[in-house]
């Protein structure tokens, strides 16, 4: 393909991305793939050229732009020049997509601690840390099997990978050694403190990433899993088979949750509510999440946080713990979230999660990708008494 060629495979993927961003459809990531399964002239190079140029073109806008065209004319104007295969030249006046990285109504939701000199981070390309199932293995063996890994600084399983490396088939993640998760996902767990013998209900689990982490600090414990979305949940079993762990699923019926959850009332150890939220705290990896967001699915999202919590406070016993956790940089979705369950809740206090990472932020502490180097994230820890 020529380098216009490229350009134009670009615009045809950006206008799906752009579509499915305003219509809550599939990822950016998928979309790619997808186009190619029906190119199979297009060689690796070329594959890895265009998806370069989407990704480009999705980081350089923080509004949905109109149109494919308009995201790669404002990153490749030099590129629209006629060629064969490729865009039609620039017409008189036309102008690409602004750039920017936090939509312009979004900006004062953010945070006060994610200052402008940090927000470019927000976008920089994530690295890829894998998680040391530590019931099964160290980390210490773990690094001299991955050639290229470091330590990550932060949490004391994590094991940080260059971008582009491959994991899947490598012989220690099909053995249930080691699990692709975020350093700040890690330090969440971290700040669960799971125990053995405790019963662990995880509310919110999707897919399991943090109830296997749980499972593997504390393989004594009980731990459940309960998700509302029956794809996602069904993902947990196999990888609980793989790692070694026992986890219980419990799919719930929306909205009727607090029926399957009767039977666990007052006698949770921890729950941990990783509550759906806006995905801020992702950007870097999810680029696209930008154009997805919409003031009316923000307010439903805290609507949804909101209820999740109340949710999970019965289901603690008295002396048990809730953590609190959002990949947000909104402070509404974070330490208001907080603030106002304990508003709500007088028979719950605030202690600290125990994490030396983050900075302080209310009653919780955020992290982020300008200040850890992790996903962004809020995370507040509550004791009940």
């Amino acid at each position: 393909m020529t380098p216009s060629a490229r350009v134009q495979a670009a615009i045809e993927i950006l206008d799906q991305v752009i579509a499915s961003a305003r219509d809550d459809g599939p990822p950016a990531d998928a979309i790619v793939a997808g186009y190619f399964k029906t190119r199979r002239y297009a060689g690796s190079k070329d594959r890895r050229a265009v998806r370069e140029l989407v990704f480009s073109a999705i980081r350089h806008s923080a509004e949905r732009p109109d149109s494919g065209r308009a995201a790669m004319l404002a990153i490749a104007p030099e590129l629209f020049d006629g060629s064969p295969h490729g865009p039609a030249a620039v017409r008189e006046g036309e102008t690409g997509a602004k750039s920017g990285i936090v939509p312009h109504w979004l900006a004062a939701e953010l945070s006060p601690l994610v200052q402008a000199s940090e927000q470019r981070a927000l976008l920089d390309r994530a690295p890829l840390d894998l998680r040391v199932n530590v019931a099964r293995a160290s980390r210490e063996a773990m690094l001299a099997q991955f050639e290229g890994s470091q330590a990550t600084p932060l949490s004391p399983w994590g094991i940080r990978m260059p971008a582009d490396s491959r994991v899947s088939d490598h012989a220690a993640f099909a053995a249930g050694l080691v699990e692709v998760q975020d350093e700040g996902s890690q330090l969440i767990a971290l700040a669960c403190w799971p125990a053995d013998g405790e019963r662990i209900l995880d509310l919110c689990a999707g897919a399991g990433g943090k109830a296997l982490a749980l499972a593997a600090a504390a393989p004594g414990a009980e731990v459940i899993a309960s998700d509302t979305n029956l794809r996602r949940l069904g993902n947990l079993p196999p990888r609980a088979d793989r790692a070694g762990a026992r986890i219980a699923t419990l799919l719930l019926d929306a909205p009727r949750e607090a029926e399957g959850l009767r039977d666990l009332a007052g006698t949770c150890d921890l729950v941990l509510v990783d509550a759906p939220c806006s995905g801020s705290g992702t950007w870097r990896r999810n680029p696209e999440g930008r154009w997805r967001l919409a003031p009316e699915r923000l307010e439903r999202l805290i609507a949804t946080q909101r209820r999740v919590l109340d949710l999970a406070a019965p289901l603690v016993r008295p002396g048990g713990r809730l953590v609190y956790a959002v990949c947000s940089l909104l402070a509404r979705e974070g330490v208001g979230q907080a603030s106002a369950f304990l508003s709500r809740h007088s028979s719950f206090i605030a202690t600290d999660t125990g994490l030396a990472a983050g900075r302080l932020d209310g009653v919780g502490r955020l992290l982020t990708p300008g200040h850890e180097g992790t996903d962004g994230f809020f995370i507040a820890r509550f004791d009940a008494s």
